[in-house]
């Protein structure tokens, strides 16, 4: 198994995540079932995704997005081949995401909002909180992201306040991997 930040190299697998992400919103019946592609292969550019092979065989997928300045991250998209579900590698994956979230964005708090109790059980083991969404970004961008989910009118009618998903925060700032970051600037330097 190999999971490692995604690069340029690593666009010819876009069209696939991208059919991925709207097989799993169609099987499990919620979720945002579209992802730009270009936008994904943005992320890959930027050094702001991991990716997950087994036996050089695409196996899974996430990305890190910002708002308001840096000061708010989401790891999201985390997909994986249904065929190699419940191994554990949505976990690894999940793991090395956040590991990249807090390197690059050490002074940002990390959330995210899912359905999955298996995501809602790895964010926890991380040390992420569940929160009320009043706690969560209140940029219109992150909110604009959910409009291809079914429960989007749920989430319009209640003024972005709640909905189906739970939303979680990590919001230890002072860490291990802050002080890595920390380490890793003043090297740069």
């Amino acid at each position: 198994m190999i999971i490692r930040v995604a690069n340029a190299d690593d666009a010819r697998y876009v069209e696939t995540l991208c059919q991925w992400y709207e097989e799993s919103a169609k099987q499990r019946g919620v979720g945002i079932a579209k992802r730009n592609p270009d936008y994904v292969r943005q992320k890959m550019v930027k050094g702001d995704a991991i990716i997950a092979f087994i036996d050089n065989e695409l196996a899974g997928f996430c990305y890190i997005e910002t708002y308001e300045d840096n000061t708010f991250v989401v790891n999201s998209g985390l997909i994986v081949n249904t065929a190699l579900r419940k191994e554990g590698l949505g976990r690894a994956i999940k793991h090395e995401v956040f590991k990249l979230s807090r390197t690059k964005y050490p002074a940002a708090k990390i959330f995210g909002i899912t359905t999955s109790l298996a995501v809602m059980k790895i964010n926890t083991e991380l040390g992420y909180k569940p929160v009320t969404f009043t706690e969560l970004t209140r940029s219109d961008d992150f909110w604009k992201g959910c409009s291809s989910c079914k429960n989007y009118p749920i989430l319009m009618e209640n003024e972005r306040k709640m909905c189906l998903c739970t939303g979680m925060v990590y919001d230890t700032l002072n860490d291990q991997f802050s002080q890595q970051s920390i380490e890793i600037l003043s090297q740069e330097k």
